[in-house]
């Protein structure tokens, strides 16, 4: 049981049990409420052996979080979510608990079908429901496609479980009293609404928060499933502190850890004191049962990832220097993987290594997060596949000791090209648009890789393919549609290319094993070795086709952060201009070139594998949804004097 907690204050804490709180921080299964139950029972079980006042669960905890349709085109799973809950209490004595779970509105004619809740119960019974009053809808949240919104934040008698009267929840309570303490419960995005802390730039007319402290709690308690992002862990921990301090009232935020598709849940479930100082946080990308009682400063500090506490007071702008978010990121994907591998059933994966920088970067997140043993590499070399690139692939497959082959793809590709040629000639008796020069061979090779690797995934039992896109060349459409693009999962969808460089170093400097990545991967200018450049005989680089990786990355990051349009970018000064000289028609042609090749990469984004959202914005489908058909957007914008002379144009025209 020690080994459950093992808090180093374990003894002083279970002295002072007034005020004492088990958070349980667990890790659910979307929609499989049996497993999810059985995890509450285990805490529950543990809070009541050492009599601890309250055991507090992450937001639905019972269903898992998030959810999306699956409650609305399954709605027996909310049956059994309630099924479950119900039998749970039985089980409870006086230590209460805490517990999220869907909780349906039956006979209402009017808004959404379920609410999001908390089940407060104790000594055998449900005693009060809490429900969600915010309910966002922004970034991969969608709450409110689910969710009927709390007119306001409060408890609800447990008597009108499924059979909800809104008419009584303005008189309901807004907070519970255990063992002589009071205690303000919120879920979630209910504690995000500070207008004194987000300076009046709040979504909601209300913070349900503000209206929780004029019943003056002695702690407040919010029950959470927040994912983790880039710099998103500096927001939280000053917004609770500010909370905390303002209101003079301890804040006890329980987070959910874990993956559940492309949300990756960190956990570091924390308490501040009343003057908002931080007196006990969870462990990070763990499941954890933490002892804590916020009443009396109790509680143990388990560190953030390193180089977390660093970006804590970090001002918002672009830079190279990623060192302090790098164990973030690897953890963050790390769990990603094997949370997506582990609860779809699948258990090994398959990956073409080209001896390129992402195949490299995605075997060793592969590896680590599901075992060598479960991972096979091969090296599929082309005619115009050099020699060092092959030699790169054998040379970190032996490296990190993962399974390796080489399956040259020549033949397919011959045979391949030599029969589409006599179709091409067909077509073209029908159709006069044939380009002058294609790039059907070049997609061509990487979908006979594709083959390959879905080959193996149809043969061998819960073996699934990887994706290898980053998140530079996915935004500019470089990369082949049923080829590199192609896979089950897509680790580093997220990853800009410059934090891919800066996390291969960071990786063979901090794994036990030193050096896995072969230098050479890291020295080497990316690219597709799929075609040549005619210009040097070599193939062609990434670079070549697209704009330096410093340059093309400080525009995603000032679109996704900044939302700053063309001219702002053409008047801004970019990190790559401070040491390289660019003339002003360099810079116009790239910035084209990113725009028109971004519009036309809309469809790519659509159709891209599963992914861990890793950076504060995405083009994850998940985080942000813009619609394919919308190519022809005027990225610069346009003046009053030009809509004019076009109207007055088109008017022209149509007379």
């Amino acid at each position: 049981m020690t080994e459950l907690f093992a808090d180093k204050f374990k003894n002083k804490i279970l002295s002072q049990k007034r005020g004492l709180i088990g958070i349980a921080q667990i890790n659910p299964i979307a929609g499989n409420i049996e497993y999810n139950a059985k995890k509450v029972v285990k805490y529950i079980n543990l809070a009541q052996s050492i009599e601890s006042d309250l055991v507090v669960f992450p937001e639905l905890t019972l269903m898992g979080y998030p959810i999306e349709d699956t409650i609305d085109r399954y709605p027996i799973i909310v049956e059994d979510n309630i099924k479950w809950l119900k039998e749970i209490a039985k089980i409870t004595t006086k230590t209460c608990a805490i517990i999220g779970f869907v909780e349906p509105r039956e006979d209402i004619n009017v808004g959404k079908k379920y609410y999001n809740s908390l089940a407060v119960i104790q000594n055998g019974a449900i005693k009060s429901i809490v429900r969600k009053s915010l309910l966002p809808t922004y970034c991969e949240f969608n709450d409110y496609r689910y969710f009927e919104p709390s007119p306001v934040v409060g408890c609800q008698s447990a008597d009108t479980l499924c059979n909800f009267d809104e008419s009584k929840i303005e008189n309901c309570p807004k907070t519970i009293i255990i063992n002589g303490i009071k205690y303000g419960i919120s879920i979630c995005e209910d504690c995000w609404n500070n207008k004194e802390f987000f300076n009046d730039n709040v979504l909601y007319s209300k913070d349900p928060v503000e209206e929780l402290s004029k019943e003056n709690p002695d702690v407040f308690i919010n029950c959470s499933a927040s994912p983790t992002r880039a710099k998103k862990e500096q927001l939280k921990h000053n917004m609770l502190s500010f909370i905390s301090k303002k209101y003079k009232t301890p804040f006890v935020y329980v987070n959910q850890v874990g993956a559940i598709d492309n949300s990756s849940f960190d956990g570091s479930s924390r308490v501040f004191n009343k003057e908002g100082k931080l007196i006990a946080r969870a462990k990070s990308f763990e499941e954890q049962f933490l002892i804590v009682n916020p009443i009396k400063n109790i509680g143990e500090i388990y560190p953030l990832t390193n180089g977390s506490e660093k970006t804590l007071a970090e001002v918002k702008e672009y830079t190279l220097e990623y060192e302090p978010d790098l164990e973030r990121t690897y953890k963050t994907i790390l769990q990603g993987i094997r949370d997506y591998f582990n609860k779809t059933g699948f258990e090994k994966a398959v990956i073409g290594l080209s001896g390129g920088l992402d195949s490299s970067v995605c075997a060793v997140l592969l590896a680590d997060a599901l075992g060598k043993d479960n991972v096979l590499g091969i090296s599929m070399p082309s005619v115009i596949t050099s020699s060092e690139s092959k030699n790169d692939a054998q040379n970190l497959a032996q490296n990190l000791g993962i399974n390796f082959l080489e399956a040259p793809i020549k033949n397919v590709v011959d045979n391949i090209d030599k029969t589409l040629k006599e179709i091409f000639k067909k077509v073209e008796t029908k159709w006069n648009n044939r380009f002058e020069d294609s790039f059907t061979m070049d997609n061509i090779q990487a979908r006979s890789r594709a083959i390959f690797l879905w080959g193996i995934s149809n043969e061998f039992s819960k073996t699934l393919p990887i994706a290898t896109s980053d998140k530079s060349e996915l935004y500019m459409g470089y990369a082949t549609i049923n080829g590199d693009m192609s896979g089950g999962f897509a680790p580093i969808a997220d990853v800009p290319k410059t934090k891919l460089f800066a996390l291969a170093k960071w990786l063979n400097e901090n794994r036990a094993q030193k050096n896995t990545i072969p230098q050479s991967v890291i020295n080497k200018k990316p690219g597709a070795e799929l075609a040549i450049n005619s210009e040097t005989g070599e193939p062609l680089t990434a670079e070549d086709a697209l704009m330096p990786y410093e340059f093309l990355d400080e525009i995603i990051w000032r679109i996704e952060n900044k939302k700053e349009n063309y001219y702002d970018m053409l008047n801004a000064k970019f990190l790559y201009e401070k040491h390289k000289n660019l003339p002003k028609e360099q810079k116009i042609e790239w910035l084209d070139k990113f725009y028109r090749r971004m519009s036309n990469a809309l469809y790519k984004w659509s159709i891209m594998p599963p992914s861990i959202i890793v950076d504060s914005r995405s083009i994850n489908k998940h985080d942000y949804k813009q619609p394919i058909t919308s190519s022809k957007i005027n990225y610069k914008g346009i003046s009053e004097k030009e809509i004019s002379e076009k109207l007055k144009e088109f008017l022209l025209c149509q007379t």
